[in-house]
């Protein structure tokens, strides 16, 4: 059988690989004979601390209906002590980082009944093979399916937005929200005590953050005083969002994971590395600034994103027989949305050292666009 070796630890034997491209056809196996495959690194440009490697699969088969092809994506999920970023974690707090960023959930998931349960509108692909190749690693394979590619408009974040509050209301789907605990759960509280206290604080109350001149001249004098007041609030943030109701969460609800899909109106559910049990308005979060933070469409869209996605998330709710507040939901989302986002923002790698000045200033000032809509969003509620 043709060479599967870039896949490294997340290949198969050549009996399963028959077995998961006849299941990605929907023929018998034993009707199906490998004939020969190519296999890819998928392309990705950001830190996924969790992910040992995306592959593309493409076999070519005989079967009782003639040549087929078979494309499929294999995922190696690990757990993050196996990143080579895990290193910049101090040492005393390694224990604690380990422990509140799971990485069971997505394969666990997988082999799980989560995509029978999902409310209407929302689909996840069906695992082809799922396996745990030790005690910190798993390998997941998955149908290739056509993206469609398209600019979302705020009508696609509010039908979003209302899928994700139907998501978070689903008494069908509260069974499994706590499906990847085993790791520990990733909260505000654990954030707060990890991250937040260890990286972002410290960063935002040292200078040395500042002596780049276009992240200074961004996060003027006003704008970094807010940051501290606000910063100085967090234990009682956290406090005030643990009074609220828990929902299920998505964890990294951006577009980049809510895709839609030739074939089909649903919008597909992928990457539950973050999937757990939060409070009310979580993934409101990443729907809103997952774009900005991308560079795909400016800051200056959030204030409109908010009004439409916000009532959305609560109606969703409602249609799961769920009733939270609107203004609940609205404050918890703040909250939320200032102590992962609008607090960190500032922090920047170093840029290279052919960057553009202008484009670093741009940017800059997008983050700070992010870090205002954040505090404002705070004080308004």
């Amino acid at each position: 059988m043709a060479d599967r070796s870039i896949l490294g630890a997340a290949d198969v034997d050549d009996a399963t690989f028959r077995e998961i491209v006849a299941r990605s056809l929907g023929e018998d196996p034993a009707t199906v004979t490998v004939l020969g495959v190519e296999a890819s690194v998928v392309p990705y440009s950001l830190d996924a601390i969790t992910t040992a490697g995306r592959y593309w699969v493409t076999a070519r088969a005989a079967t009782a209906q003639g040549e087929r092809s078979a494309r499929m994506f294999v995922k190696h999920v690990q757990n993050w002590r196996r990143s080579p970023l895990f290193q910049y974690v101090p040492y005393e707090m390694r224990e604690m980082a380990a422990r509140t960023v799971p990485w069971r959930s997505e394969p666990l998931l997988y082999r799980s009944d989560l995509r029978h349960r999902l409310p209407p509108g929302l689909c996840m692909p069906e695992a082809l093979h799922v396996e745990f190749l030790d005690e910190a690693s798993a390998a997941i394979w998955l149908p290739a399916f056509d993206v469609v590619e398209h600019d979302w408009e705020t009508a696609d974040f509010a039908q979003a937005a209302f899928l994700l509050g139907r998501l978070a209301g689903s008494p069908a789907v509260a069974g499994l929200a706590s499906l990847g605990d085993a790791d520990g759960r990733h909260t505000m509280r654990t954030y707060t005590e990890g991250r937040l206290a260890v990286q972002v604080a410290p960063a935002l109350r040292s200078g040395e953050l500042w002596q780049a001149p276009w992240l200074a001249e961004a996060f003027d004098a006003d704008l970094r005083s807010r940051l501290l007041a606000m910063l100085d609030r967090v234990p009682s943030f956290v406090d005030e969002v643990e009074a609220t109701p828990e929902a299920v969460a998505h964890g990294d609800a951006c577009p980049n994971n809510l895709l839609h899909v030739t074939g089909s109106d649903d919008i597909v559910l992928i990457d539950y590395g973050f999937w757990s049990l939060q409070h009310v308005g979580f993934d409101l979060g990443q729907l809103l600034v997952g774009d900005v933070q991308m560079g795909r469409r400016p800051a200056s869209t959030l204030p409109e994103l908010e009004a439409a996605c916000v009532p959305a998330y609560v109606a969703g709710l409602a249609a799961e027989g769920v009733s939270v507040d609107t203004a609940t939901v609205a404050r918890a989302h703040a909250l939320h949305l200032l102590v992962f986002t609008g607090l960190s923002t500032p922090l920047t790698g170093p840029p290279p050292p052919d960057a553009d000045p202008d484009v670093l200033a741009h940017e800059a000032h997008e983050r700070a666009a992010i870090s205002r809509f954040c505090l404002d969003l705070v004080t308004s509620t």
